[in-house]
This record gives C-alpha cells, sequence and structure tokens, in this order.
C-alpha cells in the first residue's frame, strides 16, 4: 500500500485495511475491548468519526455549509446559463459573466474542500490533533487518494475560470475562441472527471458500483456523473473547421444543464452528510 491509517490510539490495531491503486481508503480497527469499528478516508477528512463507533447524529459542520452553498451557487448559474430560455431573453454578455461568476463559486468550494483535507485530523479519532495553520491552506500528501482528488478538482475549476472569462470577451477570433475558450473547457472537464472518479473510488467497495449506504457515496455517484455529463458537453462544444460553430449546441447545452443539477443535488447534500453521518468516536 502506498498509504496508510493515521496514527491509533494505545492498543488499538487495524486488522484489515482496503483501497484502489495502493491507497487505504477503509480500514477495521480493533479497539482495546475486542469492538471493531471502521475507519474511512472520506469520513477522516470530513471530521465525521468512526463509522460503527456510537449513534451519529449532530449539527453540521459550518465548512459543509460553506463549501456545499458555494458549490450549489456555481452549480445553479451554469444551469441556468444553459437554459435556451435564459440565453435567449438576456444579453450574450450576460449569459456569459453567468457561467465566470458560477466558475468563482466553483473555485471558492473546490479550495475550501482542498483545506478541508489538509486539515484533516491526524489520527484515527476526530478530536485528534490536526494541523497548524499554514499546514491546513498549503500542503503536500501525495500518499492520500482524497488529496489528489481534491488537487485536481481546483484545478480544473481554475481551467473553468479561463474558459469562462474568455468567453466574455467579444473581440476573440474564431483560432482565440478554441484556445482561449475551448481548450480550457477541455481541460477542466477532464479534470473533474478524473477527480470525481478518484472521489468516487475512495467510496465504492470494488470496481463495480456497490453502495455503502452513506450518504458521501451518493454524493461522490452524483458528482461523477455530472462530470461524464460536462465531458459530453466539452465534447460537443468543440468547433467545426468548416465553418467555425459549435459542434453540437443542443447537447452543449443539455450536458452542461444535467452536470450542473447532479453537483448541485450533491452540494445539497454535504450539509446533509455532515449532520446525519456524524459520530463522537
Amino acid at each position: 500500500m502506498t498509504s496508510t491509517v493515521p496514527d491509533l490510539p494505545a492498543g488499538w490495531r487495524a486488522v484489515r485495511v482496503r483501497g484502489p491503486a495502493g491507497f487505504v481508503t477503509h480500514a477495521t480497527l480493533v479497539r482495546p475491548d475486542g469492538s471493531e469499528v471502521e475507519w474511512s478516508s472520506r469520513r477522516h477528512r470530513k471530521g465525521l468519526g468512526l463509522r460503527g463507533a456510537d449513534a451519529g447524529g449532530g449539527p453540521a459542520s459550518a465548512l459543509s455549509w460553506w463549501i456545499g452553498g458555494l458549490f450549489a451557487l456555481g452549480s445553479v448559474c451554469f444551469a441556468l446559463g444553459s437554459v435556451p430560455l435564459y440565453v435567449d431573453q438576456v444579453a450574450a454578455a450576460t449569459v456569459a459573466a453567468t457561467f465566470f461568476v458560477g466558475s468563482i463559486f466553483f473555485t471558492s468550494a473546490a479550495y475550501l474542500q482542498f483545506h478541508e483535507t489538509l486539515r484533516a485530523p491526524a489520527g484515527v479519532l476526530a478530536d485528534s490533533p490536526r494541523p497548524r495553520r499554514l499546514a491546513s491552506l498549503v500542503g503536500w500528501h501525495p500518499r492520500r487518494i482524497d488529496f489528489w482528488a481534491v488537487l485536481v478538482q481546483l484545478v480544473g475549476t481554475v481551467f473553468f475560470n479561463l474558459s469562462t472569462f474568455a468567453a466574455t470577451r467579444a473581440d476573440l477570433t474564431l483560432t482565440q475562441e478554441r484556445h482561449l475558450v475551448w481548450a480550457p473547457d477541455v481541460g477542466g472537464s477532464i479534470c473533474f472527471l478524473v477527480a470525481s472518479w478518484l472521489a468516487y473510488a475512495e467510496v465504492n467497495r470494488g470496481i463495480l458500483p456497490r453502495s455503502d449506504r452513506s450518504v458521501g457515496w451518493g454524493i461522490a455517484a452524483l458528482n461523477l456523473a455530472g462530470s461524464v455529463a460536462f465531458g459530453v458537453a466539452a465534447a460537443a462544444a468543440r468547433y467545426l473547421r468548416s465553418t467555425g460553430e459549435l459542434a453540437n449546441l443542443p447537447l452543449v447545452n443539455l450536458g452542461t444543464f444535467v452536470g450542473a443539477v447532479c453537483f448541485l443535488v450533491g452540494a445539497v447534500l454535504l450539509p446533509v452528510e455532515s449532520a446525519r453521518e456524524r459520530s463522537p468516536s
């Protein structure tokens, strides 16, 4: 394995570990009294504690509200900007600005998620010491799959910033549109696909879809579906060499809308996950 379980309390031991591609995403731990609990990397970075330790429940964390709210606002902007009725009724500059504002919300949420991952507890217990302020803002943890998921996602949102900002300019040539609008859009879509697959692999039990009945699994599945839809939209948005027009505008709008709705539902579920699955251990 390329990664390990975080620090264990005295007398605890890990009896089973698993995860994709050498990453440890789940572990069965035995406490000194002989009882077993499950540690998972997603629950760990979100401060939800150990699964099966005690009855869960509690208030959602402030960070989950911020991340969910910002992702939701960005999703609404992307969904709105892809609705034909909205596009037909407002100026093109306003539509472009809608996507750009949405991308800023996405990047803000993605950085908070990056920060959430960096400030994960040093030990398996939710109340274990956390990294100092600087280490929770900028860090490098290549042995953690969740780190790669949130980092790639953050890079993808920056690509969308570049793409949507370039689209607000009305003086671009066709060649510039291909390089400044479409190319970063494809780059962002690829990053979202990679990041969402890593996040899904973090919670899924095996290669085939296998839910553990957690809210986190549902969020990861929704985000993966949304990233696939964004990828379809990016492919359909390629510029035809003969005419300079988009290859399939209806598919661009549909893919963007479906992807945004998936992200929106996933964002709304983040505070639900934080509140419903929190454990004191």
